[in-house]
């Protein structure tokens, strides 16, 4: 049977080129706001207010989605909102303009992000959809390693020319645009509602979901409470002394991993079970933040960071995958965007706690505490979730 169909291969690509893009800009995001006079309190709040705004806005376009059965047009609205905002930041320096355009990008994200989950999920049978939502990360993610390269060789030959490089990343974002029109959806009837659905309609799901989907979801909720910003884990290394060059290339091969193992790792998880293979991967994670907690030599920090993308390729894919076994197919959208948008949430406390922790206690003690915190979660995964998780 064929496993990657033409769809997944063409919203992969989708993906890919939409990385790249957004991958251009990410790593020098923060230094372009500081040269255009924005405080780092102000960067922060305009990250905080822009990844707010797509986590709840996840949760109520999956539930359109599912509502009117429709995935293909929002999936073209929002990959066409991101590409869109990327020339808009070049445009004007407005405070309230770069705000503007850097919550576009995110909302085009939570418009998104529930159909096209959805989508893969249809694409897919419930013993395929590790290997086809491995396959999407994987895509995913090799853009997440390419964009910064470009940047880096860009910014090399025009060193501080920021604003031209939002107008170079309109380019892959374009492209992103044009592949959406040769997607086929295959037509659904709607479900029929005698209110159409408010912003905070997807709430409701919580309380009519499936047993599995609430056991999962709290696990996942759990474990994105702890998970923190991967900034923090670079921050270690500038700690110890790693030139930012290093710390760039070592972020990009943790990428190239993650990209690497994430189709083979949800193909596995379809033979050995999503569930098993997720809890390989929070063992990985712990590891990684166990090592993190000691000083080692730097071979031992390259190290971690592969095994950190083995644990991403084990569980990002895996946990949507495990996610669509648990629900009804018509609540596809719904139940992944709603779990997105809780976890874009958590993420957000998790980074501001561990911030704190680190102020106030440590870097070491910042990451042996996730470390144990990871054991008790993958102690939940392993004793509070059903073995059969198909409903």
């Amino acid at each position: 049977m064929k496993i990657i169909s033409k769809n997944v291969w063409i919203l992969s690509l989708v993906s890919l080129f939409t990385d790249i893009a957004s991958e251009m800009l990410y790593p020098m995001m923060p230094i372009y706001l500081k040269s255009i006079g924005f405080s780092i309190l102000i960067i922060g709040i305009l990250e905080g207010v822009a990844e707010a705004l797509a986590g709840l806005s996840k949760g109520y376009f999956g539930k359109v989605s599912d509502t009117y059965q429709k995935r293909l047009p929002l999936i073209q609205i929002g990959y066409g909102l991101s590409a869109i905002s990327k020339p808009l930041l070049a445009l004007f320096t407005n405070p309230l303009w770069v705000f503007f355009s850097r919550s576009l990008d995110r909302l085009g994200k939570g418009i998104r992000t529930g159909a096209r989950d959805a989508m893969l999920s249809d694409e897919a049978s419930p013993k395929t959809k590790g290997a086809v939502f491995g396959f999407h990360r994987s895509m995913d993610t090799l853009g997440a390693a390419i964009g910064p390269l470009i940047a880096l060789t860009y910014l090399y030959y025009h060193p501080a020319q920021y604003q031209a490089l939002f107008y170079v990343a309109f380019i892959p974002g374009l492209l992103a645009i044009m592949f959406t029109f040769l997607i086929k959806e295959t037509k659904r009837e709607a479900i029929v509602h005698k209110e159409r659905p408010h912003f905070w309609s997807f709430f409701n799901y919580w309380k009519e979901s499936p047993k599995g989907y609430k056991q999962v979801t709290l696990g996942l909720l759990a474990f994105a409470l702890i998970n923190s910003s991967d900034v923090f884990l670079l921050l270690q290394l500038k700690q110890f002394g790693w030139s930012d060059t290093h710390i760039i290339a070592l972020y990009i091969l943790y990428n190239f991993i993650y990209a690497l193992f994430a189709f083979p790792l949800g193909k596995i998880g379809d033979r050995l079970g999503l569930k098993p293979t997720f809890v390989l991967g929070l063992g990985l994670y712990t590891i990684v933040y166990f090592g993190f907690s000691m000083h080692l030599s730097s071979h031992f920090y390259i190290a971690l960071f592969v095994i950190y993308g083995l644990f991403s390729a084990a569980t990002e894919g895996i946990a949507k995958a495990w996610i669509s076994n648990v629900t009804e197919k018509k609540d596809t959208a719904t139940a992944i965007g709603t779990l997105s948008g809780f976890q874009s949430i958590c993420t957000l406390i998790a980074s501001s706690v561990g911030g704190f922790v680190w102020l106030q206690f440590g870097a070491n003690t910042l990451f042996a505490a996730t470390g144990i915190a990871a054991l008790v979660c993958i102690l939940y995964f392993v004793l509070f979730t059903e073995k059969k998780t198909i409903v």
